[in-house]
């Protein structure tokens, strides 16, 4: 029986032809140089260049992507890699695939997924453009290690590498060039380890123009760094603002604030009840969006997520819904009740609103948590 190979380098690969032979003469002789088991995959995504007669000239394994998309053409490739270990880097000379050592280094070690950090190792001229290299990685970069406390310095590097069976774990379900983010995300979100190495980036030996698309790709990389992260969308937000309402709301809904010429009356306790109001709508989309996420298996479950549905379930929901409602209810009546005593006539505005207003809250919370209390339970039915 055939010994697997320690270690496969997967390449995906579109119309490469005048820079594919040179990666893969350079991996072969990494592997020859270092005493590796080793395979080369093509992972082709639909090249009509000539491509695919090279790589198979040169006894790389090829296989071909049934779809279009980066990522796409990676799982392909590293589904059918049989080594222990996996490299993955672009097949446009840009890295130096004679030099991996540093990497199975670290695989070795233990680690799960081992990093490039092109900012250690060294940029040449013209290799990266002005704005990836000045806004978007480092951008993209530092909101990533913000959102996931992840404490790389390159999320975006193109040579990475990692276990076959830290792969599995990965579960990973982009296909776009957000497929690089998305490994280093889901890497963190289900415990796996990581560190970096310095790598050396080059121009690449490409005539055309990369397919790397500034603007829509850097806008699916932001997309999906903030889908995956609810907590720093909707969580913090939602709690920062119900906090301003509430606390606004409570000392205007006493007596008017003045001070330094200023009158904070009630026309600021509608705002404050607004604050309130859009606060709570962030928290409501971050638990729904995290019980979508989990149960579609897009991020892993947690004892935090397990014990959410302890403390919020269906019955609380409806309870504390219809409690709201009655509040609600009760201060409309005391309101119409002051209508009465002036004989349905003409009202002080700054009074009454002291009444009004709440009451409109406790109203339009009520049938929030009503709502959210099915919809949650709805999609937290396969739990």
């Amino acid at each position: 029986m055939a010994k697997n190979p320690e270690l496969s380098i997967v390449m995906p690969c579109l119309n490469e032809e005048e820079t594919l032979a040179i990666c893969i003469e350079k991996a072969n002789a990494f592997f020859e140089t270092h005493k590796v088991e080793g395979e080369i995959i093509i992972s082709d995504n639909g090249s009509t260049d000539k491509s695919i007669e090279i790589a198979q000239s040169l006894n790389a394994t090829v296989v071909h992507a049934k779809q279009k998309g980066y990522g796409n053409a990676l799982k392909t490739g590293i589904e059918a890699a049989n080594g222990e270990f996996i490299i993955m880097g672009d097949a446009d000379d840009s890295y130096d695939f004679s030099n991996l050592m540093p990497y199975l280094d670290q695989l070795r070690k233990g680690f799960d997924l081992v990093m490039g950090n092109r900012f250690k190792g060294g940029i040449e001229d013209n290799a990266m453009p002005f704005l990836h290299k000045y806004l978007g990685n480092p951008v993209l970069s530092f909101i990533g290690r913000l959102f996931f406390k992840i404490k790389i310095g390159d999320f975006h590097c193109g040579l990475r590498g990692f276990s076959k069976s830290a792969y599995n774990r990965m579960n990973l379900k982009t296909t776009g060039m957000e497929f690089a983010s998305e490994m280093v995300v889901k890497s963190k979100l289900n415990g796996l380890s990581i560190t970096e190495v310095p790598t050396t980036l080059k121009k690449d030996g490409r005539s055309r123009k990369p397919h790397l698309k500034t603007w829509s790709d850097g806008w699916r990389h932001l997309r999906f760094l903030m889908l995956y992260a609810p907590n720093w969308v909707f969580l913090y937000p939602g709690i920062l603002l119900v906090l301003i309402g509430l606390i606004l709301g409570v000392f205007l809904l006493a007596n008017p604030l003045k001070f330094e010429g200023i009158t904070l009356d009630v026309h600021t306790l509608l705002y404050a009840s607004a604050f309130l109001l859009v606060g709570v709508q962030f928290l409501i989309f971050y638990g729904l969006t995290k019980v979508f996420a989990v149960e579609n298996e897009l991020l892993p479950k947690s004892n935090r997520y397990n014990k959410l549905f302890h403390i919020i379930n269906l019955e609380r929901g409806l309870i504390l819904g219809f409690v709201l409602l009655l509040i609600g209810l009760f201060l409309s009546l005391e309101s119409l009740s002051v209508w009465r005593d002036q004989n349905f006539g003409n009202l002080d505005v700054r009074s009454t609103l002291r009444l009004v207003i709440p009451a409109i809250t406790c109203l339009q919370l009520g049938i929030q948590t009503i709502l959210f209390s099915f919809f949650f339970s709805i999609l937290g039915l396969k739990k």
